[in-house]
């Protein structure tokens, strides 16, 4: 099994610092904000959050999560983990946007049929699905567009791990704000300092394939940018194509989302 060439997006910037845990039973849960935007504007701090799931959370989770404000939360997951997962949460509203989690599927079939991938094959598939995140999810992130339009209030966007998924919905985000594409880079990287895998989460296979699963990899976002500007010719022509931001949603976004 081989998979195409990825050009590794340049690590160069500054790394951030690893932000405080806010949930305890959400290990991958951080504020979207702060990052400098459009003409040195920051993303506003408090607006969004991106997340693991949010099932098993503590009575002290829920109360941080009262106290943020949060209402509304973007639910990634596929229609099989939502089911071994409910993690419904008192007061706030869900909006499931389904993407199935592919890579899973495909490894699964993989080892059961006794081929077991090396770890680059595995690094091949996430490269491959985060293709598909541009290509075949691209109306489910549109729809993730229209509710941060439509629902002004702070919410929560996850998936299972807060990594794949819920990565290239906040690296489609921060580049529709402005943010340089080596510190949307360095937002996707926290995931692997702050993301603990889930006791409620099955996960079964050779050591090497689930490290390379459950953590992130420049190469994978890369992908899906490679895809953009090969497929759509770069990521402003994506936005106002199937993502649906004409110049003035656009402009909406910013002024909700960026500082004055």
């Amino acid at each position: 099994m081989t998979g195409p060439t990825m050009a590794v997006m340049s690590t160069s910037a500054t790394p951030s610092p690893v932000p405080a845990r806010l949930l305890g039973s959400a290990s991958n849960f951080r504020d979207l904000g702060g990052l400098a935007g459009l003409d040195g504007r920051r993303v506003r701090q408090r607006r969004v959050y991106r997340s693991d799931h949010l099932a098993g959370l503590t009575p002290e989770d829920l109360a941080t999560l009262q106290g943020l404000g949060i209402t509304h939360r973007i639910d990634f997951r596929g229609t099989g983990e939502r089911a071994s997962l409910p993690g419904e949460v008192a007061g706030l509203t869900t909006l499931a946007l389904t993407i199935e989690p592919t890579v899973v599927h495909r490894v699964q079939e993989l080892l059961a049929a006794q081929q077991v991938p090396t770890e680059a094959e595995t690094v091949a598939l996430m490269c491959q699905t985060y293709q598909g995140f541009a290509r075949e999810a691209a109306p489910v992130y549109a729809r993730f567009f229209r509710q941060l339009l439509d629902q002004p209030t702070p919410l929560v966007f996850h998936c299972t791990a807060g990594k794949d998924r819920t990565g290239f919905a906040a690296a489609l985000l921060l580049s529709a704000l402005g943010v340089s594409r080596d510190d949307i880079l360095q937002d996707y990287l926290l995931t692997n300092h702050l993301y603990v895998r889930s006791p409620l989460v099955e996960a079964r296979g050779p050591a090497h394939v689930m490290d390379v699963l459950w953590s992130v990899q420049p190469a994978f976002l890369d992908a899906a940018f490679t895809t953009i500007e090969s497929d759509f010719g770069g990521v402003p022509q994506y936005l106002q194509g199937p993502m649906g931001l004409d110049a003035g949603a656009l402009g909406r976004l910013r002024a909700s989302l960026l500082e004055a």
